[in-house]
């Protein structure tokens, strides 16, 4: 089963969803509330399409230990491999938001012994995504800014001008290392103040008024 991908206009993109490239600690204040260090080079790694699930329907997520990451998400609109930083900036078609779910216990187990993270990071349901704004709505993807509100509580507020990695060379810094394909998106990681996810939790999402999501935990 494919999954299809839509702009907020209502219009759909011309591929469906490939892989989901991610990275970590991309925000030093992030890094600093988990007590990681901050690394020296993006920490990447890969959720698979079957974890994708669309974000304005009500999420379905692990009895416990389920912790949010909101993140900017970038859809890819042609082949890009070992690209340069204006290859990139011309492959970027779509801008929206994702949650990063996280089974952050699991996560630590795995850490501790030196493990892959995808047990905790790629279980199905993993990544909800919203639609995407078309990238020519945005005239500077270094300042970007976007919400996520829990019962109506602010929980995190980031902003693109605070990646240690910005979107565009971190995406060219991917592409060196695999190749990136029309509708792959890419999660550019998250800002402080993640938490665990609740039965009948309400989440508002906001990235600069140009894509809006109203979802519930069920």
């Amino acid at each position: 089963m494919t999954y299809p991908l839509f702009f907020t206009d209502g219009s759909q993109f011309s591929h469906t969803l490939g892989k989901i490239v991610c990275v970590g600690r991309n925000y030093a204040e992030h890094a600093k509330e988990l007590n990681n260090p901050i690394p020296a080079e993006p920490i990447l790694f890969i959720k698979p399409e079957s974890s994708a699930v669309p974000l304005n329907n009500e999420l379905v997520i692990p009895s416990s230990d389920c912790h949010y990451e909101t993140e900017i998400s970038i859809l890819i609109g042609s082949s890009l491999s070992s690209a340069s930083e204006e290859e990139v900036e011309a492959a970027i078609v779509g801008v929206g938001l994702g949650l990063d779910l996280t089974r952050r216990a699991l996560q630590s187990k795995l850490k501790e012994k030196s493990h892959p993270w995808e047990l905790a990071k790629s279980f199905d349901g993993a990544c909800p995504l919203t639609d995407f704004a078309k990238a020519d709505q945005f005239s500077d993807l270094t300042k970007l800014h976007f919400s996520l509100y829990i019962n109506d509580e602010l929980k995190q507020s980031g902003n693109s001008e605070d990646m240690l990695n910005p979107i565009v060379p971190l995406i060219a810094h991917m592409s060196i290392y695999f190749t990136l394909k029309p509708g792959d998106i890419i999660l550019t990681g998250t800002p402080k103040g993640v938490g665990e996810l609740r039965s009948s939790d309400l989440l508002k999402l906001n990235l600069m008024d140009k894509v809006k999501v109203n979802t519930k935990v069920v």
